[in-house]
């Protein structure tokens, strides 16, 4: 395989934007300090997060890197609803990179309705225009990112400063200043000619890759995993995390070995924070799967804390993602069968509203 020049086929620059991850972060931590309207500490029983796809990992990296140290549950909706337990002391981050992601709106418009405290980070759009008329706190995203796969920084990072603001996550803006000091110099290593991306892209190749990673961390990077190589190289991947994979996934493998030889590359995602008896799992399973996929690699995570390390696993996937596209020939900024189903659906309410009248 021949990689094509990223400088020619990258046309909405999505490598440079994933190198440019520090220094979006950096602005979206100072653009989220100090909003005014927030609520007060003892007011908040619950945080929520509605968002959907790039912006919905938003929430999985708030789970994942302040959730266990927060004094109240933190919780994700990928839908267009919210439970009814949602209330006036409930936190509810509304995320969408458009602003138009129609989940979103629904699930923000009936948590305002139930009472809700609302804090909305998007470019605008109908989101918006509805948190703009309810008075509620907004924390914008810049024009310049290309899609909302690259703007991990500002739509992850205000949420955590918001938390640290109003009292229920201390320290973050250091735990931030730390991932974006991991970042840089991963973003150096990854930056070089025939960096680890570029490795793991070779040796991936054609298969598909199966990625795991260890406890909720690892299940965040890897999902991201699995998504950057779906929307960035337009190739299927999979997902699955440590400890749950031993109970039920393990048992699928092995009886089609000479067919998932050809078509699979096992990716491990370690990181530091690893229960023990995770990281005897992923040895036990290595050595299952090592003769019935084409290779098994293994990504150590660096970085000092949670947010560092998940976000340096998560850039290490997006730049190897990316070169499975360019030694493919392929773009990895557009999504036409996502913009597809948009279509459709718009196509469909229409004629559903021209039915109505």
């Amino acid at each position: 395989m021949t990689q094509v020049d990223p400088a020619v086929l990258d046309t909405q620059g999505m490598l440079d934007a994933a190198f440019g991850l520090p220094e979006q972060m950096a602005v979206a931590r100072d653009e989220a300090r100090g909003l005014d309207g927030l609520p007060d500490r003892e007011d908040i029983q619950q945080v929520v997060v509605l968002g959907m796809g790039g912006s919905g990992i938003a929430g999985d990296v708030l789970m994942a890197a302040a959730g266990p140290y927060m004094p109240v549950p933190v919780l994700v909706f990928r839908s267009y609803h919210v439970p009814a337990f949602v209330d006036e002391s409930t936190l509810v981050f509304a995320i969408s990179f458009s602003g138009d992601t129609e989940e979103t709106i629904e699930a923000t418009t009936a948590a305002a309705l139930q009472g809700a405290r609302v804090v909305a980070v998007t470019r605008g759009g109908e989101l918006g225009h509805l948190a703009d008329s309810w008075g509620v706190p907004i924390v914008g995203v810049p024009e310049s990112i290309p899609q909302p796969r690259a703007g991990l920084g500002a739509l992850s990072i205000p949420p955590l400063v918001v938390l640290e603001d109003i009292g229920l996550f201390p320290g973050a803006t250091y735990w931030i200043d730390a991932a974006i000091e991991q970042l840089q110099v991963r973003r150096d290593q990854l930056a070089r000619p025939g960096n680890l991306g570029e490795q793991l892209a070779r040796r991936i190749g054609r298969t598909m890759p199966l990625i795991h990673g260890g406890g909720g961390l690892g299940a965040v990077a890897a999902q991201r995993w699995k998504t950057d190589v779906n929307e960035n190289a337009k190739c299927p991947a999979f997902w699955n995390a440590q400890s749950e994979l031993c109970h039920n996934e393990v048992s699928g493998w092995g009886q089609h070995g000479d067919i998932t030889r050809q078509m699979f590359t096992l990716v491990n995602l370690r990181h530091d924070f690893e229960h023990p008896q995770v990281m005897h799992r992923f040895k036990v399973t290595a050595d299952l799967l090592d003769e019935v996929v084409s290779s098994v690699e293994t990504v150590e995570a660096q970085g000092e804390g949670e947010l560092a390390q998940l976000l340096d696993l998560i850039l290490v996937g997006n730049v190897t993602s990316l070169h499975m596209a360019f030694q493919e020939g392929i773009d990895p900024g557009p999504i036409p069968a996502q913009d597809q189903i948009k279509d459709a659906l718009a196509t469909a309410a229409g004629e559903d509203e021209g039915a109505s009248e």
